[in-house]
């Protein structure tokens, strides 16, 4: 009888479910596979399992399809669901409005702003141009891809030979 409960399981069970178009881990935690989502971060993950009344620490692989889309349709709605602070692009330079983007989106609109950025020619823009550190990260140590390979200090003989 245990038997023919763990073949029903398995049978449920599926290896990769897709969500926002991304490929989820079936045997990761629900939480934890979110997170696989380029925008979705650890509290962001938490609050839409909260939100879909889903356990963080089920598996991804036993959600059926109700869920999924419960779980798909949070994520994507997160604007009108969850606070302004938890977004990840708030008051956006172009219109000014709350937005939460997700994967291709996101990479779009973070390469947009560099772009503007060394348009408009800030200091953010310059080092981004340069392949330099933006972050105000000291640059003697470290950051050696772009200055070449790291040389060492050479000691002179002393004495010449004698003979």
């Amino acid at each position: 009888m245990a038997e023919d409960k763990k073949i029903q399981e398995d049978k449920d069970f599926r290896y990769l479910v897709r969500i926002v178009n991304t490929d989820l881990d079936g045997n990761k935690q629900i939480a934890a596979a979110l997170r696989r989502i380029k925008g979705v971060s650890y509290s962001f993950a938490n609050s839409i399992c909260v939100l879909s009344g889903i356990d963080r620490q089920r598996k991804t692989g036993y959600l059926n399809d109700d869920e999924v889309k419960r779980l798909e349709s949070n994520i994507r709605n997160s604007v009108s669901v969850l606070p302004s602070w938890m977004l990840n692009r708030r008051k956006d330079a172009e219109d000014g409005v709350d937005k939460h983007l997700l994967t291709t989106d996101l990479d779009y609109a973070i390469e947009n702003d560099i772009k503007l950025m060394k348009k408009i020619r800030s200091y953010k823009g310059i080092r981004h141009g340069m392949a330099a550190p933006v972050r105000g990260q000291r640059t003697r140590s470290n950051f050696r891809r772009n200055k070449g390979k790291v040389m060492g200090v050479v000691k002179s003989k002393v004495g010449g030979k004698t003979g």
